[in-house]
């Protein structure tokens, strides 16, 4: 089960501010069971003295690692020899990774070819690559309720020409993929099983969650569109209906 899955917590104190963290673990519950929680950073560093009461009622552990030169990210270094110390471990099933910095990008990649699950968390302004490299890709804005509730996601503005855009910046790059996954899953009528139109998202798009666009719920998020017919049809179970969409039109929002 998903909730059994061992996950290790790498955080990047450098990018990343201690007020999101009660929020980063209230999210990864719903992704597994944190058994290892580890921070890095330069302690001695005055602008990380914040993190140190976080520390002890998370139960996080602090590695030192000092700026040995300058312009040189030593904190990367040490977060992904760590990491990959833990991957031949094999004490885990997945990975979080919290930080807003492309340089993790690669450790994403081979962690997920490794087998293991990876979930990144960052701010907005974090780099497609990294995103895309993520089997889950969660905005720390978003999990804190400070903002991209109206789907404006400023995540793909930091693609530079050349990258591929596979973020779900707004309602109509959403509009479009529903189409799309839509149209490969349904029947001859034109209706898809909204769990596989789901799924799919989910796949093609790290960072796609209905938060992003103020909703708990893909249903209640789809329902939101003009362009879609939600249909719910009852099962086999008296109190369990399944639910299933179709495109009344594809035209954007």
């Amino acid at each position: 089960m998903e909730n059994d899955r061992k996950i290790a917590v790498l955080i990047d104190a450098d990018n990343v501010s201690e007020k999101y963290i009660k929020f980063i673990l209230d999210e990864l519950s719903n992704h597994g069971t944190p058994t290892i929680k580890r921070i890095y950073g330069d302690w001695t560093n005055p602008h990380l003295t914040s993190w140190k009461s976080v520390l002890l009622n998370y139960s996080i552990t602090p590695i030192q690692q000092y700026s040995y030169t300058t312009g040189k990210n030593a904190t990367d270094a040490a977060l992904i020899i760590d990491a990959m110390d833990i991957l031949y471990s094999n004490n885990v099933e997945g990975f979080c990774i919290v930080s807003s910095d492309s340089d993790f990008t690669r450790l994403a990649a081979r962690l997920r070819e490794a087998g293991k699950y990876v979930v990144g968390m960052g701010e907005k302004k974090t780099p497609m690559p990294f995103i895309s490299a993520c089997e889950k890709f969660k905005y720390l804005e978003v999990l804190a309720g400070t903002g991209g509730s109206n789907g404006n996601s400023t995540a793909g503005k930091t693609v530079k020409t050349g990258q591929q855009k596979n973020d779900m910046g707004n309602k109509k790059e959403l509009v479009n993929a529903l189409v799309t996954i839509i149209r490969e899953s349904s029947d001859e009528d034109g209706w898809a099983y909204l769990g596989e139109v789901g799924k799919r998202l989910n796949i093609r798009y790290p960072d796609f969650d209905t938060r992003n666009y103020g909703h708990a719920k893909l249903t209640p998020l789809i329902n939101s569109l003009k362009q879609f017919e939600v249909q719910a049809r009852k099962s086999n179970h008296p109190h369990i209906n399944h639910y299933f969409v179709k495109i009344k039109s594809d035209k954007p929002v």
